[in-house]
This record gives structure tokens, C-alpha cells and sequence, in this order.
């Protein structure tokens, strides 16, 4: 179902209203009729006869006109009723606010499932419980009771009713921007943000998303939906629970699994999702994005009074990784034909004081600036807007005639300017001229450097947006039979991980290259094997009660000689049997010894928000020590998998290290891809682990695979 109807509801009924002035169910009634909501206001409460001048009703289904909206602000014990009378009136979406359901344990979940089922017989789409409520701007429905909350582009997600009022009031005091939408999600129990994200994709009211997440429960369908919404509109998301602490604090008070893990930040950024880090540019950034047009060539101009800022500005978008170029030589001339000649024209650009009688100097240098093609955006730091108050209030014209020149310069060149002003807090009409136009002003040159740069992220996501490196799985695509006889063969005897001949197996069948291992049930058998290989072997125990081999002294390595080899049998047998005296022993792998080269680590598992991902980083021994892995959510594709590669600290090294060859990249990821093909073909497959994988300069070598199946349903 839409949510249309929901969102855009034409008729609210509000259950559990009251005449007292503390509760939620008088004030949202008061908050309607004072915003003048357009729409039928129906209250709801056996025990009254009217509120604010309202018939009053027993029940929702006494109402005789049509109701699209139910507001519930009655305990939690009581909604299930409530919902059924809903249901019985046909409205069409009902806002929870009450708690006390799955985020407070085993009883709030069942209370949270009976309310879904009930939706879900009924038709109706919930938002919450646990929720603040919602806004919607544009028709004046304000059921959370924020007052003078600000009308404009950005819709607003967010799982927290304290961080909304903190952004809507930010918005009021410090902007000229405000909100299309305010949805407080709660509990997702039943509308999940990817749904929200999908209706204000089409909705011609919003221009970016703003999102502040705890917890949330379909993640993959929610990256699917993000990376088709980021092509046309920028979402901003900060996402809380990164430290244990904050991972129950969240859990507690939404329900849901929380958390940001390497894995939930990389898999953002790939959906184009611009990741906040600090809660006070989460609202700038959001501005920032939906007022000006992207930087298309990861470049930026500075333009200053001062040193000491220009200077603090490019270390920041350094370290941001936003490149500042010297400036073409016809863009320096002209520069130095309006400023004096102590100025400098490289970049950052000082104007030394060449502003102090004119500061309209200002806006001839960003449109010299804007008109140089090396350069994508202007970041512009230091006294403007603050002239009139600083020297002379005659100034104050000139900075507003530079402000109008500035923002029509924006909308000329479709680059961007940002600014940082000292004076910003005492509002100078300048400024808000500025923001007129679109240009947002901060007194924070951090702030306004990183708003900065993300213009630049996000227009380096456009640029490089390829609609194959999507989220989709293309589940059981590269399935063979010979593969799911082996699993089946697993599943049939109860085990819940695949040999590693099993593994490697199935890694052969789906086109990976695999030594020629062979299994030897005695020590003759081992010692043949060997010797048809030509070279030092590797043993290892072969067997379902035994996953971590090393651990059980059943691994012997670098054996040539005949009494090594049946000697090395009899010790991986024996440290087996004290290991674990009821072990099933299969037999021995025979391996060749693999050539050297770099150890990496391949592995997948499946994470609880974003389902399959795949990790890749230096292996060997070195994996739990150095650690330096990198992760991406499944599918991948050959561009994926070189990102992923180059992700870790650790990529240079395959490029060949103090005079050695360099490694087959290509062959790596290609591999890559296999696993992620080979993880989507078989589902069942719960975790893969190939350690080492030794990369040559021809080829590679799978050492060691282990598989480990999910457990039957």
C-alpha cells in the first residue's frame, strides 16, 4: 500500500483525547486547529462530549465520515483493541506513540507481533510505536506538538523525538531552511525506512533525506532503496551505537539491532549515503546539500582575509581529502589586477586586505574563481558579512550588493559557494541575503569546510555511479547439481560445516583454482600421493569434529622424505585422538606445498542488518594480529573488489615490496568475485574462511577453505 494516504492524510482521528493541557492527546488537537490544518479533526474519548470546540466520539467507529489517520495516544496495553475498531472503520494508517513493546523484552515483543498481526489482517500501515509522531509541513499535520517548526525541502528520519526537536529547532534559529516531512520511525514495526525513503524519492516537496538511526531491521532493502534514491536526491544519515554503551542505550529504546560497524559504514557510502560523524553537522550538511549543486571535480578555491583561517581551512579539506590546486595562470592574472600586491593568488587566495573599502572585491574574485574549470567550488572564510560592524557601517551596502552577486554567481556557474563569517551570529542582513539565495553561513570554519567537502563526495558518487554495482543478489545464479549434492551430502549427515576437501570442492566446481589435494586413508596412501605431486607436501586432518585444525596439531608442513611423511601421519592421527577422542577421523589431506608469495585473507559471513558481506585483508598469522581487513556488502563486482582491495592499509604491498614481483591483482579479483558469486548460489552457506590464500605473480593458491552452514530451518 502507498504510503500516500498515510503521510498525506486528509482526516486524523485522535484517540485518547483529552481536555488535559499536559497530555498528547489535548496537544495535538490544539496544535492543529492553531496551524490551521486543513483537514477533518476527529477526537476520540468515551468520557468527553467535545475538546476545543470538537464533537468528541466513544469510539473511532462512531465517526461517519471516512478517517484516514488514527493517532493513538493511549497506553500500550489498550492498542490492540484500538487497532481492531480502526480496522473496523477502514483507516487507512495509525502513528503509536506509546513504548513498552520490543524494546523492553520478551513480553513487549509478543505485544509488538499481536500489534502487526492486526495491522497486517486490517490493511493499516503503522508508524511506531515508540515514536514522537510525525509532521507534515506542507499540509500544516503536525501530530508531535514542536512548535514553529521551519517549512522546506528536507524530509527528516530519525528514531530519537529529542535529536528531531534539536534539528528543527536548529533549523529555526541558525536557517533560512526547514522540513518538507518530520517522521519519527520508532520501532519500525511496520513501515521500515527503505519504504520512507522510496516515497520521498517521488516527492516533489523534498530535496534531501536527513536520518538519525539506532537500530535498523531490513537493512539490505534499505541499501537497495538508498542506492536508487542517492542518484537524485542526497541522504545524510548519522547513526548512533557505535561504543557497547550506546549499543544498549539503543537497543533499549528502539528495539532493534544498532550499532555502525565497519561494515554498516561501508556499505552507506557505497549506496551514496553521506555518513555523519558529529551530531552538530548533521542539520549543515543537510542544508548544505539541498541548497547548492554538487562539486564535480573534487576541487576547491579558498578565498580569505586572513591567513591564519585560509590556513586551518586547506588543512581541514586536506585531511578531508579535497584537493586544492594552484590556480591557472589567466585566473591569477586576474586576480592580481583587483587585489594589491601583497596578496596571493595560488590558492588559498588572501586578499590582504583588499576588501577593507570594497567588499565587493569579494564576490569579483569568486566569480573569477568559479569561471576557472580546474576549480569545482569556493569555499569563502574570514570577516564577510561583519564589514559594516567591523570598519564602517556604509560597508554594510557594499557586502549586501557582494551577498546578491554571490548568489546569483551560484546559480550562473552551477558551483557552489559556502561560507564562514565570524560575525555569523549576529545575524548582519549580508548574511541572510546569503541565505537567500542558498548559500548557507557558519560560524564553525570546521563545519563549514566539511559541508564543503561533502558537496565534493557527493558529486564524486554521482560521477562514479554505475547502476551494475548495486545491492541486488541474484540468489542461486551460478548454482550447479554437483554443488548442492555436496551440501545436501553435509545437511544429510548432520554437519554443520563442509570438509575442507568438501570446500574445496565446491570452490573447483564454481571455477576457482584448488591444489590437488587428495584425502589418504593410510600412511602408504599418503606417501604415494606425495610423490605423484613431485614436491614437499603439507598433511592435514580431515574431519568433521575437528574445524580448527593448527589448534589439534593436525597440520605438518614442508615434508619430502619418506620417514617424515609416515611419521607425520601418525602424529596428526595420535594429537587428533587426544584432541578429541570420539572424533570421526576421515583421513589425511595430502596437499602440495604452495608457491610463495603474499598471504591474504578471504572471508564471508552474514551480518544481522545488511545480510552477506564479504572481508578481505593480509592473512596468514598476520590476520588476527595486524587486522587490517576490509569489508562490503555481497554482491561484488570486479570494480567492487578492487575498491575492496584497496580499502586496506596493506594493498601496496601487492605491487611488489623491496625489489619483489608484484601480485596477480587480476587473479585476486577474480576470486573475489567467484565468492561472491559462489555465496549467492548456495544461501546455505553461512560463513566462508579461505586462510591463507597465497597470491603469486602468476596465480594463486587456496591453501585452507572452510565452510560453515547455516542451521536447517
Amino acid at each position: 500500500m502507498s504510503l500516500h494516504p498515510v503521510l498525506n492524510a486528509q482526516s486524523v482521528a485522535v484517540i485518547g483525547a483529552s481536555k488535559d493541557v499536559t497530555k498528547r492527546g489535548f496537544q495535538t488537537i490544539n496544535t492543529l486547529l492553531e496551524d490551521k490544518y486543513a483537514g477533518k479533526i476527529y477526537p476520540v474519548n468515551p468520557k468527553e462530549k467535545s475538546i476545543l470546540g470538537l464533537p468528541c466520539y466513544a469510539k473511532v467507529t462512531d465517526i461517519k465520515d471516512p478517517v484516514d489517520l488514527a493517532l493513538i495516544a493511549t497506553p500500550a496495553r489498550t492498542i490492540p483493541a484500538v487497532l481492531e475498531d480502526c480496522g473496523q472503520k477502514k483507516i487507512k494508517g495509525a502513528v503509536i506513540l506509546a513504548g513498552g513493546f520490543g524494546e523492553t523484552g520478551r513480553d513487549g515483543r509478543k505485544l509488538e507481533e499481536e500489534l502487526l498481526r492486526i495491522a497486517h489482517k486490517n490493511r493499516i500501515r503503522l508508524i511506531g510505536p515508540n515514536t514522537s509522531g510525525m509532521i507534515n509541513l506542507q499540509e500544516n499535520m503536525n501530530l508531535v506538538g514542536i512548535r514553529n517548526a521551519p517549512k522546506g525541502d528536507i524530509a527528516l528520519l530519525a528514531q530519537s523525538g529529542n535529536m528531531a526537536l534539536t534539528l528543527i529547532t536548529e533549523a529555526s534559529v541558525k536557517s533560512h531552511k526547514g522540513f518538507s516531512y518530520y517522521v519519527g520511525v520508532g520501532n519500525e514495526t511496520d513501515i521500515k525506512f527503505h519504504e520512507y525513503l522510496e516515497f520521498f524519492r517521488e516527492d516533489p516537496n523534498t530535496r534531501a533525506i536527513l536520518m538519525y538511526v539506532e537500530g535498523m531491521r531490513e537493512g539490505r532493502a534499505f541499501l537497495e532503496q538508498a542506492y536508487k534514491t542517492t542518484l537524485e536526491k542526497p541522504i545524510i544519515l548519522l547513526k548512533s551505537g557505535r561504543s557497547s554503551t550506546g549499543k544498549k542505550s539503543a537497543g533499549s529504546h528502539t528495539g532493534a539491532l544498532a550499532g555502525i560497524s565497519e561494515v554498516a559504514r561501508g556499505a552507506f557510502l557505497r549506496a551514496g549515503i553521506i555518513v555523519i560523524e558529529n551530531s552538530d553537522e548533521l542539520f549543515p550538511v543537510a542544508e548544505t546539500l539541498s541548497s547548492l549543486p554538487p562539486i564535480k571535480t573534487n576541487t576547491v578555491a579558498i578565498l580569505a582575509d586572513g591567513g591564519g583561517h585560509a590556513t586551518i581551512a586547506a588543512d581541514i579539506l586536506t585531511d578531508l581529502g579535497i584537493d586544492i590546486p594552484e590556480l591557472g595562470e589567466k585566473t591569477q592574472q586576474q586576480l592580481k589586477e583587483i587585489l594589491p600586491a601583497a596578496a596571493s593568488v595560488v590558492n588559498p587566495v588572501d586578499v590582504a586586505g583588499g576588501t577593507d573599502a570594497d567588499p565587493t572585491i569579494f564576490a569579483q574574485c569568486a566569480d573569477i574563481l568559479l569561471k576557472d574549470s580546474r576549480i569545482g567550488g569556493v569555499l569563502l572564510v574570514g570577516l564577510f558579512g561583519g564589514y559594516g560592524i567591523r570598519f564602517a557601517a556604509s560597508l554594510r551596502f557594499l557586502e549586501e550588493d557582494a551577498a546578491h552577486r554571490m548568489g546569483k554567481l551560484v546559480k550562473k556557474r552551477t558551483k557552489p559557494i559556502v561560507v564562514h563569517s565570524l560575525f555569523n551570529s549576529a545575524k548582519p542582513h549580508p548574511l541572510e541575503l546569503l541565505r537567500y539565495y542558498g548559500i548557507p553561513v557558519y560560524d564553525s570554519l570546521e563545519i563549514a569546510a566539511t559541508c564543503t567537502a561533502v558537496l565534493a563526495h557527493y558529486g564524486n558518487y554521482l560521477k562514479k555511479y554505475h547502476p551494475k554495482d548495486s545491492f541486488v543478489m541474484n540468489w542461486h545464479s551460478h548454482r550447479k547439481a554437483a554443488g548442492s549434492k555436496i551440501i545436501a551430502n553435509a545437511r544429510a549427515e548432520r554437519r554443520a560445516a563442509l570438509l575442507e576437501p568438501e570446500a574445496k570442492q565446491l570452490l573447483e566446481i564454481q571455477g576457482a583454482p584448488v591444489l590437488p589435494d587428495r584425502v589418504a586413508k593410510t600412511a602408504d596412501e599418503a606417501l604415494a600421493i606425495a610423490k605423484e605431486m613431485e614436491s614437499a607436501v603439507v598433511l592435514k586432518i580431515v574431519s568433521p569434529d575437528i574445524l580448527h585444525k593448527s589448534d589439534a596439531g593436525g597440520v605438518r608442513t614442508g615434508l619430502k622424505r619418506e620417514p617424515d611423511i609416515r611419521k607425520a601421519f601418525k602424529q596428526i592421527i595420535d594429537n587428533a585422538h587426544r584432541f578429541n577422542p570420539a572424533a570421526d577421523i576421515r583421513g589425511i589431506l595430502v596437499s602440495p606445498m604452495a608457491k610463495s608469495g603474499v598471504e591474504v585473507i578471504i572471508g564471508t559471513k552474514y551480518d544481522d542488518q545488511f545480510g552477506p558481506v564479504i572481508m578481505y585483508g593480509l592473512g596468514g598469522i598476520m590476520v588476527e594480529i595486524i587486522k587490517d581487513v576490509a569489508f562490503r556488502v555481497l554482491p561484488l563486482t570486479l570494480s567492487g573488489a578492487r575498491k575492496l582491495i584497496n580499502e586496506t592499509q596493506s594493498h601496496p604491498i601487492l605491487d611488489g615490496a623491496r625489489g619483489t614481483a608484484p601480485a596477480d591483482k587480476k587473479a585476486l579479483q577474480k576470486l573475489l568475485v567467484l565468492c561472491s558469486e559462489l555465496i549467492e548460489s548456495y544461501p546455505e552457506i553461512a560463513e566462508m574462511d579461505l586462510n591463507p590464500v597465497i597470491v603469486h605473480e602468476k596465480g594463486l593458491s587456496i591453501v585452507d577453505a572452510r565452510m560453515i552452514l547455516k542451521e536447517e530451518e
